[in-house]
């Protein structure tokens, strides 16, 4: 692996044009029985191990049977990446504004022989503006502020069909009540569906025609 020691302090992982040289890494890990690989790099969220909101996002993540899902702010693509494995079925659209991020991606579909799969780089919903999604899935970029997180949640029902499902997974200790005050303010109900290690999943699932009125 190519190691430089040249680095930007004002990189972030949500930098949209990282500056630091890159630095790869190669993370294992194993999923719902399935084995995956990730290739991972300097600038870029959680790069030496899978942290634990992405693990339990991942292992407690309620996937439709068919149609399109929507791993927002992907990083390396795990979430989306686990998520294609599962279920060939699905088509996963993963997004993220740090170049760096999709090339990973784009090069770790390929590694985990992902056909059902791709990786869009821009803003937050962005480049799927035109797409109606049955899932979301997010561990929200919190380091970007606020206002990000709650972009994400509020103006996901733009892109969702009625009835879809949106997952996001969040410290048990940052916005324990905001959160999910959002997700009843944006899809009417908030689930915790699954918790561990000072985390928490949060389901809301945008209302269905019938009860949009309501």
């Amino acid at each position: 692996m190519t190691k430089n020691k040249t680095t930007h302090a004002n990189d972030h992982y949500f930098s949209s044009t990282p500056k630091s040289e890159t630095n790869y890494g190669l993370i294992r890990a194993k999923f719902w029985g399935k084995n995956f690989e990730f290739l991972t790099a300097s600038s870029v969220f959680s790069k030496k191990h899978i942290d634990t909101g992405t693990q339990l996002l991942i292992e407690s993540m309620i996937l439709p049977q068919s149609g399109l899902v929507l791993d927002i702010g992907c990083g390396y693509g795990a979430v989306g990446i686990a998520a294609a494995g599962f279920n060939s079925k699905l088509q996963i659209y993963m997004t993220d504004v740090n170049t760096r991020a999709v090339s990973l991606t784009k090069k770790n579909i390929e590694r985990n022989r992902i056909a059902n799969a791709q990786v869009l780089c821009g803003h937050l919903y962005e480049p799927v503006e035109d797409l109606k999604f049955d899932c979301i899935l997010s561990n929200p970029p919190v380091s970007a502020g606020m206002e990000t997180v709650k972009a994400i949640i509020t103006e996901a029902p733009k892109i969702m069909h009625p009835g879809g499902a949106f997952e996001m997974v969040i410290r048990s200790k940052i916005g324990v009540k905001l959160f999910p005050a959002l997700f009843e303010e944006t899809f009417g109900n908030c689930t915790i569906i699954a918790r561990e290690s000072g985390f928490r999943v949060l389901l809301g699932r945008y209302p269905n025609v019938d009860n949009s009125a309501v």
